[in-house]
C-alpha cells in the first residue's frame, strides 16, 4: 500500500520473482502434482488491473471501499503459496476489509499525482514493514526472506530487559541513530523518551509529533516492534539512592559521531 508513484508495483514484481525463486511450496501441493523442484506459485494482483477488468473508476470512498473488498475476494480465491496485491489503500476501511497477513507501507513519497488520493490517504499505523526508498530489489529481498521464514516483526515486551534513552532529539540525527545500534546491541529493545520541551530555554523548536515522526521514519523500516517511544516530562535530573538494579553507562563514539550537533543541523535548516 502507499501513495501513487512510491513504487508500489516495482517491489510487488520484484517481491513477487524473488518469491517466486526463493520460497518453499507447499506440502499439499508437492503431493498432488507429484513433482519437485519447481518455482513457488505467486499470484499478483495489480489494483490498475483489476479496476481496468472491471470498468470501474470510481475513485470515491464507496468506490475505493469496493475495490477494497474486491481485492480481498480476488486473493482468498487465488492459488499457490503466496498472493501479492498492490494497491493505494488510502482508507482504514479498506485496509480492516483486506485483512492482509503482511503490510507493506510505501513511504517513499510526501505526495502523489493525485490531489484527491493525497487528501483521502491516512498514513497506517498498523504495517509489517515500511519501505522508505525506492530500492526494489534490496527490499524484495529483505522482505521475503522475513515472509519465507515465517518471521514476523518481534513484539515489544514490557518485561524484557530494555535499554532507556532520554533526550530532545532537536532534531533525531545519524548520532542518536549510532546510539540507539549500540543500545539495542545490548537487550534487543529499547524505549525512547522524548522530553516535551519545545520553546524550552529560546530553542528546542520540533514539536513532539515532528519528533516521533522522524525518529519513527528512520527506525521503523528495521526496527519496527523492537522499540517504543513515550512521550515524559521535561527530566533535568535523574537521581537514584542505592543500588536499584540498573546502571546509567556513557558511551563513546568516533570523532565523527560525537561531533554530530543537533544545533549545527538546526543552523543548517535555518531554524534556531
Amino acid at each position: 500500500m502507499g501513495l501513487p508513484g512510491s513504487g508500489k508495483t516495482y517491489l510487488a514484481k520484484a517481491l513477487k520473482r524473488y518469491l517466486e525463486q526463493n520460497g518453499q511450496i507447499s506440502y499439499a501441493r508437492a503431493l498432488n502434482e507429484h513433482i519437485g523442484g519447481f518455482d513457488c506459485k505467486v499470484t499478483w494482483f495489480n489494483a490498475d488491473e483489476v479496476r481496468k477488468s472491471y470498468n470501474d473508476w470510481d475513485f470515491s470512498n464507496e468506490g475505493r471501499i469496493r475495490q477494497s473488498l474486491r481485492m480481498a475476494e480476488f486473493a482468498l480465491k487465488a492459488g499457490g503459496e503466496y498472493v501479492i496485491c498492490d494497491f493505494v489503500a488510502p482508507l482504514v476501511e479498506m485496509r480492516n476489509n483486506f485483512k492482509a497477513d503482511w503490510t507493506i507501507w510505501m513511504d517513499t513519497i510526501d505526495a502523489g499525482r493525485f490531489e484527491d488520493t493525497n487528501k483521502a490517504f491516512i498514513p497506517p499505523e498498523v504495517y509489517d514493514f515500511r519501505v522508505t526508498e525506492q530500492n526494489c530489489e534490496k527490499w524484495a529481498e529483505f522482505i521475503g526472506n522475513h515472509i519465507i521464514d515465517n518471521c514476523y516483526r518481534p513484539t515489544f515486551n514490557w518485561q524484557k530487559e530494555t535499554v532507556q534513552m532520554l533526550g530532545r532529539w532537536q532534531p533525531w540525527h545519524k548520532g542518536h541513530r549510532a546510539l540507539f545500534e549500540r543500545s539495542i546491541a545490548k537487550t534487543g529493545q529499547v524505549v525512547i523518551q522524548i522530553r516535551d520541551c519545545q520553546g524550552w530555554q529560546g530553542s528546542n523548536p520540533f514539536a513532539i509529533n515532528q519528533v516521533k515522526e522522524l525518529i519513527k521514519r528512520d527506525l521503523d523500516p528495521l526496527y519496527q516492534g523492537q522499540y517504543e517511544i513515550q512521550i515524559v516530562p521535561n527530566i533535568v535530573n535523574i537521581t537514584y539512592g542505592r543500588d536499584v538494579g540498573y546502571k546509567i553507562e556513557k558511551e563513546e563514539f568516533d570523532k565523527e559521531v560525537t561531533n554530530i550537533s543537533a544545533t549545527k543541523i538546526r543552523k543548517e535548516m535555518g531554524i534556531e
